[in-house]
């Protein structure tokens, strides 16, 4: 059993663009589909898919994006707060990620979002993860 899915998601990611794989797959969560709706909604994955297999279990598939040049769209991938510390922002500490190039992921009472619109909602939350 994986004590940390949210770390395991961004791992199997982040190996993923280092092979230059077109897609990864790993079991699927609300949160996780939440986490994959923001990096595509901010560009960095082309598209994801939640696939219902004859198991019980659901798998979520990340379709990663590339340049022209087949450089990956992600370029770095962190996970902040983890199971055994818990990293919680209040609005104005929000962190901006390499100077707004980035985009850090917060689980709020409204949901999961990125670090710019909990500001704009003026809320605060888990700190989740930095993407660049």
């Amino acid at each position: 059993m994986i004590s940390d899915p949210i770390a395991d998601m961004l791992t199997r990611t982040r190996n993923a663009v280092a092979a230059r794989h077109d897609f990864v797959l790993m079991p699927a969560s609300k949160l996780k589909v939440a986490v994959a709706r923001i990096l595509k909604q901010e560009g960095f994955i082309r598209d994801f898919d939640v696939l219902y297999d004859n198991t019980p279990k659901k798998t979520l598939k990340i379709t990663l994006k590339y340049t022209a040049k087949k450089q990956p769209v992600i370029t770095g991938i962190q996970r902040v707060s983890k199971p055994g510390l818990r990293v919680y922002v209040q609005k104005a500490e929000i962190p901006r990620v390499y100077g707004g190039l980035g985009v850090a992921i917060l689980s709020t009472p409204q949901g999961v979002m990125t670090g710019r619109d909990a500001w704009r909602k003026k809320t605060g939350g888990e700190i989740l993860c930095y993407v660049w």
